[in-house]
């Protein structure tokens, strides 16, 4: 996948001193063959190098592709990576990457993430892994593992602020018009999608109504009338299809949403509050600090948020 290469390529290229404003990495593209190779959409690419001829790496980042699980390519690969790999800092595999990391037999025992629609297979075909099918990223020692495509930018956004703690990383989120950290945590797509997915048609729809409206009241009673479903019936059937209760279902997907606005707005915590449906900003930083052990003033600092100012009426 042609976005497993350019994604942490370009992520990575945005990563410039704050100081001198020089480029804090460089990256080359290395192959197993001199050929030109394609991606999976068409677009066309050239190693600056072999392989084996590879300098002094600090990361290696191992993308995914139709390619690379194949048998007799990623043997190749794992070949390599089991003589080599431990002198890189860190080793890197963007979503079906992982079939060259995992054939190496290097993530044998440790946490791996991939591409939610490969990772039963990668389960099957490498059972010494273990596989955490929901997560965006995974870091397990010097191992990272990440879900589809995408993730391979969450991932390098992470990995720069590995390196650069402070807010770096954060204004190249911005810069690729990307999450610095996807709300949700480590959920693999999209909170409504989801909910759509896991669910039957009626309490999917209710759910991904109710995450894309938590300013509204979103009591029992009134989910389960756009359910058409008695508030009782409702509650039992939501448990059962999300594995929660409807009323903590709305408290987190609140919270989740607050962490948002938190990094990347200038709003005061009360507006926050009010905007995602809490009756006071006491009875949200309660419910903050109790979801993830901070304030959300502490934890607008801590991921390198502005001063929140009043907002404008």
């Amino acid at each position: 996948m042609a976005l497993d290469i350019v994604g942490p390529m370009d992520t990575f290229a945005l990563a410039m001193s704050p100081s001198s404003g020089t480029p804090l990495y460089a990256c080359v593209v290395l192959a197993l063959s001199r050929k030109a190779f394609v991606a999976e959409s068409g677009l066309k690419f050239h190693a600056d190098m072999l392989l084996d001829d590879a300098p002094a790496l600090d990361t290696l980042v191992i993308p995914g592709g139709r390619g690379l699980r194949k048998p007799v390519v990623r043997q190749r690969l794992a070949s390599w990576l089991r003589a080599n790999a431990r002198r890189c800092r860190r080793v890197v595999s963007v979503c079906t990457g992982i079939y060259g990391l995992a054939a190496s037999g290097l993530l044998d025992g440790r946490r791996v993430t991939t591409h939610w629609r490969f990772a039963s297979d990668v389960a099957r075909q490498f059972p010494a892994v273990k596989m955490q099918a929901n997560a965006i990223f995974m870091k397990d020692g010097c191992f990272y593992t990440s879900a589809g495509v995408t993730a391979g930018i969450d991932l390098a956004l992470a990995l720069i602020e590995e390196d650069h703690p402070g807010p770096l990383a954060l204004g190249i989120g911005r810069e690729l018009v990307v999450h610095h950290k996807r709300t949700g945590g480590q959920e693999q797509y999209s909170e409504p999608f989801r909910f759509q997915v896991e669910a039957n048609d009626r309490l999917g729809e209710v759910a991904a109504w109710a995450a894309a409206h938590l300013g509204s009241s979103l009591t029992v009673e009134s989910l389960a009338e756009r359910a058409c479903m008695s508030p009782r019936h409702f509650a039992r059937a939501f448990k059962h299809a999300f594995g929660t209760t409807p009323a903590d279902f709305v408290e987190r997907r609140r919270l989740d949403r607050a962490r948002e606005g938190l990094i990347g707005s200038r709003r005061t915590i009360a507006h926050i509050a009010q905007s995602i449906g809490f009756r006071s900003a006491d009875a949200f930083s309660r419910a903050f600090h109790r979801c993830y052990g901070l304030t959300p003033s502490l934890y607008r600092r801590s991921r390198g948020g502005s001063d929140a100012v009043p907002a404008s009426n």
